[in-house]
């Protein structure tokens, strides 16, 4: 297996330049079919490369060819293939599939079809060489480029002015972010004398004195960036300006997940700075909550699903702050399942609606597109929390390690993922339940998305409903596969910071409660929504203060734009016309206009007159006579 590890990012680099070269003289089939079926192969490879890892138990290790050297720096390409990595080849590789498979029916009718198929398999390869890489340039190389294609991706359609400037918003917020990552590797080699995995790890073991809370809050700064966690979180929402398979792509199996990858991959670091880990699981949770506090009140049906997005990876930073790595994993796991599912089914949706993406003007879409309600509600009730189904098992065991690390945690945790069920189920009721609110041309374009959109829909309901069952807890009866797979990469953390052992009532008790706020959160919902045929207020209505505080995001765009952009802009304005025009250009026009001024003085000496010219002569001769004979010095 290891002379074909190659070729599993390679092989959507081919595609990329296929389509690229070929986008305006392929046809669409052609496009399409390249597209996925580069991703297929690299997902058979993956799923090769998984079997090889769990039945061996070693990691793959390639290396390619020596990159360069400098000085004591020698960096290898290389690849690492491990139990953590195997299982992010599955996910980016498995549910890309299904997201270039579902994009062929929906970006169909769409001019730029190559150049978005070219943009996604780009995409692909770059988050690839993210989770291959054996040392931390290589990741980072992959870190900047799923950051260039989500610039690209989210300003697609770039005439919209909008969309383009959500685009520039993201790319400038995640490059704060990876300045602070940049600066962490650069502190890594400096104080290892390398930035490989294996001997970073090795040596962070018997380097007690090593600086691990600087190292770490600098490699956190660049995970809050692209996971979009506070304060750097806002440009994610931003991301529902691309086409509804990238918000997909994005939010679900691929680039949102990399701080999350980060920090697993560097456990013995962070598991070293027990501070920082400390700051992790407050700003996860404080990121969980305050995003499941905007998603409430939205009425845009992707912007539901985008601060969701933002809830989830707060949970997730959540268990690594608490020492849950492998809880925090299965989390990515069963999110990429949930999350894909839901985007998609907002995707079939918005495409039945016309583009329509307000749940205002829907409703009763239930009896006219069946397979995507029913789908959808499968990922409402997995993302809900609520057993059998996948998310229930990853969220609560977040929560168990919470509850064991902090009750205060644990509370918050709860409450939030009350909210979670709230606005998810609102989300369901107001667009499937009741009667259609839209227009009649509308509900007369309503339809089924075609099998290229549904059959994905169906594959992640599946996972959705059955992916938890590899992390059934030994309290229910089960064997945690997940953990005991993973067991080899935490190996080391676990030993420092030992077991939280719950007791089976405590773990019963604690999985209870979540459960039941989830159920009362849905219950409450269909009273109102259903029920009560509640219909969020229009913008031009007034709304409630808290309300109006919900919707309005808190004002964080608003606050960043006052604290920030205009004492930036200002402070450009004073330095454009004080530094700029009187400091500089004033310098330089100076010395400018006093040639010019010297050159007009000089130039009357240039009179034309021969006896003028004769007796400057004369004069000049004396002078030079007078100065021989030292009757003067100058």
């Amino acid at each position: 297996m290891e002379k074909y590890i190659w070729l599993i990012p390679l092989l959507p680099l081919a595609g990329f330049v296929i389509n690229g070269l070929g986008r305006n003289t392929l046809s669409k089939g052609v496009i399409g079919f390249i597209a996925s079926l580069m991703i297929l192969l690299s997902f058979g490879l993956s799923v090769a490369a998984f079997c090889q890892v769990k039945s061996t138990g070693q990691p793959i290790n390639v290396d390619v060819f020596n990159w360069f050297t400098v000085g004591s720096l020698q960096v290898h390409f290389a690849f690492l293939v491990d139990q953590l990595s195997s299982i992010m080849l599955l996910i980016i590789t498995g549910v890309g599939f299904l997201i270039h498979l579902y994009s062929v029916g929906y970006m169909h009718d769409d001019d730029g079809f190559g150049k978005f198929f070219a943009y996604l398999n780009l995409f692909v390869f770059f988050m690839l060489l993210l989770v291959m890489g054996s040392n931390y340039l290589i990741m980072f190389i992959g870190w900047e480029g799923v950051g260039h294609c989500t610039y690209l991706l989210m300003g697609f359609w770039y005439t919209n002015p909008c969309y383009a400037d959500a685009a520039k918003k993201a790319f400038v917020m995640n490059r704060i972010g990876d300045l602070g990552f940049l600066i962490g590797i650069f502190l890594i080699f400096h104080t290892f004398g390398s930035i490989a995995y294996a001997d970073v790890f090795g040596k962070a073991l018997t380097t007690p004195t090593a600086p691990f809370v600087l190292i770490t809050l600098l490699l956190f700064i660049g995970a809050v960036g692209k996971s979009a966690q506070l304060p750097l979180f806002t440009w994610l929402p931003d991301a529902m300006a691309g086409p509804t398979p990238v918000s997909a792509l994005i939010h679900a199996a691929t680039m949102v997940t990399a701080g999350v990858y980060m920090i697993a991959r560097s456990n013995i670091l962070f598991t070293m700075a027990p501070q920082t880990m400390e700051v992790i699981a407050i700003i996860g949770l404080l990121t969980a909550a305050f995003a499941a506090l905007i998603a409430l009140t939205q009425t845009d049906i992707k912007k539901v699903l985008a601060y969701s997005t933002v809830s989830q990876l707060g949970y997730m930073f959540l268990g690594l702050g608490v020492g849950a790595y492998t809880g925090s994993f299965f989390h990515v796991l069963t999110h990429a399942f949930f999350k894909a599912l839901l985007f998609l089914g907002a995707g079939s949706v918005i495409h039945a609606m016309g583009g329509e993406q307000d749940m205002r003007k829907m409703g009763g879409l239930a009896g006219k597109i069946k397979i995507t309600f029913v789908t959808m509600l499968v990922g409402t009730i997995a993302i809900a929390g609520i057993p059998p189904f996948s998310g229930f098992f990853s969220k609560d065991e977040i929560l168990a390690a919470a509850y064991a690390h902090s009750v205060t945690f644990y509370v918050i945790g709860v409450i939030t993922a009350m909210l979670t069920s709230f606005y998810m189920f609102r989300m369901m009721y107001l667009t499937f339940w009741g009667k259609f609110r839209g227009t009649h041309e509308q509900e007369h374009h309503l339809h089924e998305s075609p099998p290229s959109m549904t059959i994905p829909l169906i594959v992640l309901a599946i996972l959705s409903a059955i992916g938890g069952m590899i992390g059934v807890p030994a309290v229910m009866g089960g064997h945690h596969e997940l953990g005991a797979y993973l067991a080899p990469v935490f190996e080391e953390s676990r030993k420092i910071l030992g077991e939280h052992e719950l007791s089976h009532a405590t773990e019963w008790a604690l999985m209870a409660t979540s459960v039941a706020g989830a159920l009362a959160a849905m219950i409450y919902a269909y009273f109102k929504y259903v029920k009560g045929a509640h219909v969020p207020v229009e913008d031009t209505q007034e709304r409630g203060v808290l309300a109006n505080l919900s919707y309005n995001k808190f004002y964080v765009d608003e606050i960043y734009d006052f604290l920030i952009r205009k004492p930036l802009d200002a402070l450009s304005v004073f330095f454009y016309n004080v530094v700029d025009r009187l400091g500089i250009d004033g310098l330089v026009n100076g010395i400018g206009k006093s040639a010019v001024e010297s050159s007009k003085g000089l130039r009357l000496l240039q009179t034309g007159n021969v006896g003028f010219y004769i007796f400057m002569m004369v004069a000049g001769i004396v002078a030079i006579l007078l100065y021989s004979l030292k009757l003067f010095t100058i």
